[in-house]
């Protein structure tokens, strides 16, 4: 998965960023449990991005939220 930037976060509408926060959850779990395993080389440098898009993907549901 590639990195999201906050214009393309913005463009999505509640639905479709919640699904993606899903997704990425799932993609963090799995690469958690590969660092865990020690079988995580190459892509160690994946977590920490995915984790600043989900939080970047919340914040932006919660300015949805606040709007309404």
């Amino acid at each position: 998965m590639t990195r999201l930037s906050m214009k393309t976060i913005k463009q999505l509408n509640e639905k479709d960023l919640k699904s993606k926060v899903q997704e990425t959850r799932t993609e963090l779990a799995k690469l958690r449990i590969d660092a865990s395993k020690g079988t995580l080389r190459k892509e160690s440098g994946k977590l920490k991005p995915l984790r600043h898009d989900i939080a970047r993907m919340l914040t932006r549901l919660n300015e949805m939220r606040r709007e309404k």
